[in-house]
C-alpha cells in the first residue's frame, strides 16, 4: 500500500476513498501539530497508523520541524516510542 501526501495529510487511497489518514496543521514556521489519524475499520490492527506516523515524522526531519502531538494516537506514540523525541515539540 502506497502512502500519498494531499494538503496537510499523508493517507492512503482505496477504491471509493481514504482508507487511512493522518492530518497536521501549521503552528507556526517550525512547528506542525498533528490533528487526526484515521484507519478504516477493516484495516485496523495491521500497523498502518504508526506507519502514516513514521511518514510525518520523516517529513518533519526532512524540514525541520517538530510535531506537537494533538491527537489521541499520536500523544500515546509519542510518550511510548523513543524513535519519535526528535521531532516532539517541548
Amino acid at each position: 500500500m502506497k502512502i500519498e501526501k494531499g494538503d496537510n495529510r499523508f493517507y492512503i487511497p482505496g477504491k471509493e476513498g481514504t482508507l487511512a489518514h493522518i492530518t497536521f496543521r501549521p503552528e507556526d514556521k517550525k512547528t506542525i501539530i498533528a490533528v487526526s489519524t484515521f484507519v478504516a475499520p477493516s484495516m485496523r490492527g495491521q500497523g498502518i497508523a504508526k506507519k502514516l506516523l513514521d511518514r510525518l515524522a520523516e517529513h518533519a526531519r526532512e524540514n525541520n520541524l517538530k510535531i506537537r502531538p494533538q491527537c489521541s494516537y499520536v500523544v500515546t506514540a509519542f510518550e511510548e516510542h523513543e524513535e519519535y523525541k526528535d521531532v516532539k515539540a517541548g
